[in-house]
């Protein structure tokens, strides 16, 4: 059970980390929120958070979109989430979850003029999707938010709305998630992760333009793919319809990890089974962010209990 919170400047007991019914980000979205993962290794006893400069640095890029000043830089904020999670001493994977937010109590909307306030706490979290068995996407009848609507590079609270009804369409009518259309009828992603696919041998993903979050498990698949496997990686627009002929596809992300996908608007991908190369992908994946692979343990930072008493 979470513990604690940074809340207000100071890390604090969870349950004091509220705020008001009139707080601005909750009556108009405004905020935005990172996500970072922490794994544990079993046989080391040592929690690993992955790429958390990267997180944080993504994390103020989206808090600038909103006009927000926070105060802290990456690595200010990478020392508190050491801090916070050495005080929980998880001693299993967990989530951690930054947010950013216009903390004003009144009603106007607006985004210049208000106090911004800042909170980070974590949770336990294992798997968000059944990763070990594939999962089955639905096209979704609602469209991926354009960037010149609300922008697609930051994680924009109010935008997750567009999320929120993607995911649920998509479990109501009986699949695991959706796959996500952009305005042109392209395949941007799926209602939170980030979408690739592997045919004629190489790993073909959306573009940057097409309405994508900048991801960053999808920037370490990338990498893993050309570093480890060899792949040749495309990035360019993808049709509905060249997704049923791809060999494997997966989704990518903080919470979904690797995520293999084995069907897609009921038409089986490849033989209907996790494919080798996603197969491939997910175990040298989880030795990277479990330390087991020294050639990237550039991306981990080892949370160490902090004594008290």
């Amino acid at each position: 059970m979470t513990q604690f919170a940074f809340f207000n400047g100071a890390i604090v007991p969870i349950a004091e980390a509220h705020v008001s019914v009139m707080t601005h980000a909750l009556n108009y979205g405004t905020g935005c929120f990172g996500g970072l993962r922490g794994y544990w290794n079993t046989g080391q006893q040592q929690l690993y958070v992955f790429r958390i400069l990267d997180h944080y640095r993504r994390f103020l890029h989206s808090a600038k979109l909103l006009m927000m000043d926070l105060g802290y830089s990456a690595e200010e904020l990478a020392e508190i989430t050491v801090d916070l999670l050495s005080r929980e001493a998880w001693t299993e994977d967990c989530y951690i979850r930054p947010l950013a937010y216009k903390a004003t109590e009144g009603i106007g909307v607006k985004l210049h003029g208000l106090a911004d306030g800042l909170t980070i706490f974590s949770v336990p979290m294992g798997n968000y999707l059944p990763i070990e068995h594939g999962i089955h996407l639905g096209t979704s009848s609602w469209r991926r938010v354009d960037d010149t609507a609300i922008p697609a590079r930051g994680k924009i609270s109010g935008s997750y709305a567009n999320s929120a009804l993607i995911k649920s369409e998509a479990q109501l009518n009986g699949y695991d998630d959706a796959l996500v259309l952009n305005q042109d009828g392209h395949v941007s992603e799926a209602s939170a992760a980030n979408f690739m696919m592997v045919r004629n041998g190489k790993l073909i993903t959306t573009s940057i333009s097409d309405n994508v979050l900048e991801g960053i498990t999808r920037s370490t698949v990338l990498q893993l793919a050309q570093e480890r496997l060899g792949l040749s990686i495309e990035e360019r627009p993808i049709d509905r319809s060249e997704v049923y002929a791809a060999d494997e596809v997966l989704l990518c992300g903080t919470g979904v990890q690797i995520s293999p996908v084995t069907a897609v608007d009921h038409r089986a991908i490849g033989n209907g089974k996790v494919g080798p190369i996603v197969t491939e992908l997910q175990q040298i994946f989880f030795r990277v962010v479990r330390g087991e692979d020294e050639a990237y343990r550039g991306w981990l930072t080892p949370i160490m209990e902090r004594v008290t008493g």
